[in-house]
């Protein structure tokens, strides 16, 4: 793709890029100035304080960092936002031995709008200026970036919301030392509406726009470790992510796609995973974070999903967790008690009775103490 910008930087050079922008794919782009996020980096730090990021890294990791665009740039002058929509199809009916998949997460969309914003960045680099697309980096607040450039305002359930067309999308920025007028930010708000508060299946939203990561699915099921118990059973069957606080989001409801009754990019057997080989798992989904890179974690999601499936005659689930009562793994080992307990499978339950972890045995206590066994 060839386009023709030139140096004039006023309103007409910015048109251009957005035009190219929505060749592109990209639903909104606007542009902010690379001064620092004070406000963000003192929100992160009273969090991570308060321990509400669950022992999440990413921008908690370095808050001066993610919040300062000139320490990606030193002589940056604006940051040019764009989001691209991740459409979402609901998945009308999850039969119990399928897994669930965040919408996000159905397909490489990062890989999809880095492409975009380097095509943008590639021209602006042929103007003879600076530029680096950041998209999913701890180098940048992204949300915080997106606001100020008037890309949508900050919703009750923490995402980004587009005026008309919700928070279904992903956000990247180019780092620029181009200054390019400043877009207006977005004026409206949530008003009174707090679906997604009510939604919450585990009451992660504490105030508005405030997400406890250690309450929040989408983290229970990426972050290392053993799952809480009193989370399990609202995970239901996801592996990865969770859309409740968009689903029931009403802005954006009539943009939402429905060109199928089932999305097919996450129509997954909870089986598939836990019989598929550790590097198979890590290139099929190579693009998620997956906590230390160990698909460990994906299996262990799907044991979760399997205990909260129901399907107590199911053959092939009942000799997965058999299988999994025996792996050198004391985390997967434990989630498998667990689910052996959920289904009621008693000489699984009686088998792990003899481990001789601390991991697999707390499962049987806590059963026995709540009543299961």
């Amino acid at each position: 793709m060839s386009v023709e910008l030139n140096n004039n930087l006023g309103g007409d050079y910015f048109e251009k890029i957005s035009d190219l922008a929505s060749e592109l794919g990209l639903v909104a782009l606007g542009v902010t100035n690379a001064e620092p996020f004070t406000e963000t980096r003192t929100e992160i730090e009273r969090r991570k304080e308060k321990e509400l990021h669950g022992g999440m890294q990413f921008t908690f990791r370095n808050p001066e960092r993610s919040t300062t665009p000139k320490m990606i740039m030193s002589d940056a002058k604006s940051l040019i936002v764009g989001a691209l929509r991740t459409p979402a199809p609901r998945l009308e009916k999850v039969h119990t031995e399928a897994v669930r998949i965040a919408a996000y997460a159905r397909k490489d969309y990062y890989s999809l709008l880095r492409d975009a914003l380097t095509v943008i960045a590639e021209i602006l680099k042929k103007d003879g200026w600076k530029a680096q697309v950041v998209a999913d980096e701890n180098s940048l607040v992204d949300r915080a970036a997106a606001i100020r450039a008037g890309i949508g305002w900050h919703g009750k359930n923490g995402n980004v919301l587009i005026p008309g067309q919700g928070s279904w999308f992903v956000l990247g920025s180019i780092v620029t030392n181009v200054e390019l007028p400043l877009s207006k930010k977005v004026q409206q708000d949530c008003g009174v509406c707090k679906r997604c508060i009510d939604s919450c299946p585990t009451g992660a939203i504490i105030e508005p726009g405030v997400v406890d990561a250690r309450k929040c699915i989408a983290w229970l099921v990426q972050a290392p470790g053993i799952i809480p118990h009193e989370y399990r059973e609202s995970i239901e069957h996801r592996i990865y992510g969770c859309d409740d606080c968009q689903e029931v989001c009403p802005e954006g409801r009539e943009e939402r796609n429905f060109e199928e009754d089932l999305d097919i990019e996450a129509d997954y057997l909870a089986a598939e995973i836990l019989e598929a080989e550790d590097q198979e798992l890590l290139e099929r989904f190579s693009s998620w974070y997956i906590a230390e890179r160990n698909p460990r974690y994906l299996k262990r999601n799907a044991l979760v999903s399997i205990g909260n499936s129901k399907e107590t005659e199911n053959e092939l689930f009942k000799s997965l967790l058999m299988k999994y009562l025996f792996n050198s793994d004391p985390l997967l080992r434990s989630h498998a008690a667990w689910a052996s307990i959920r289904l009621g499978h008693k000489e699984l339950v009686d088998l792990a009775k003899n481990d001789s972890d601390p991991l697999v045995r707390k499962e049987i206590m806590l059963a026995e103490v709540e009543g299961f066994i």
